[in-house]
Order: C-alpha cells, then sequence, then structure tokens
C-alpha cells in the first residue's frame, strides 16, 4: 500500500513539472503549446532539427530494443541472455 501511495505521488508531481508555465504557453506555436518551455522555434532549421532528431531517437529506440530482445549470439552463457532470463 505505501508503494502504490508513493508511486501516485511521485507521479502527481513529474507531471506537474512536465508541463509548461502559462507564461511559456504563450511564447509557444500552437504545435508546442502546454508541452514545453522557454521560447518557441525561431525559423524552419529549428524545425528541421527537431524533426532529424525525432527521427534519430526512434530508430535508436527500436534497435536497442532489437538487440534487447532477439541479440543474435546463439550461446546461452551470453550477457545478454542474462537480461532475458529475469
Amino acid at each position: 500500500m505505501r508503494i502504490q501511495i508513493s508511486t501516485i505521488i511521485i507521479i502527481l508531481l513529474v507531471q506537474q513539472s512536465a508541463l509548461a508555465c502559462p507564461a511559456c504557453e504563450k511564447a509557444q506555436p500552437k504545435i508546442t503549446r502546454g508541452i514545453t518551455h522557454g521560447v518557441g522555434p525561431q525559423n524552419n532549421w529549428d524545425w528541421i532539427i527537431v524533426a532529424l532528431i525525432s527521427v534519430i531517437t526512434v530508430i535508436t529506440f527500436f534497435y536497442a530494443l532489437k538487440y534487447i530482445f532477439k541479440p543474435g549470439e546463439k550461446d546461452d552463457k551470453h550477457i545478454k541472455k542474462t537480461i532475458l532470463n529475469l
């Protein structure tokens, strides 16, 4: 029961700090309003950079999951297999 209450409190605190404040919401474009702090993108290059970083992040996440669940090693004593046997 204590763990559940602690988890709920932590989620509520993190959620509140993750949302943008009212002053930042006014400075953001419509697409990012309410989810980010600071000034919004200044020009089209900023959007290109964000899109490129997003693509790199998705590709990295895909390969991380791929090599965790199907590492490719056949030896049962390989260190990657210890993760799957937890």
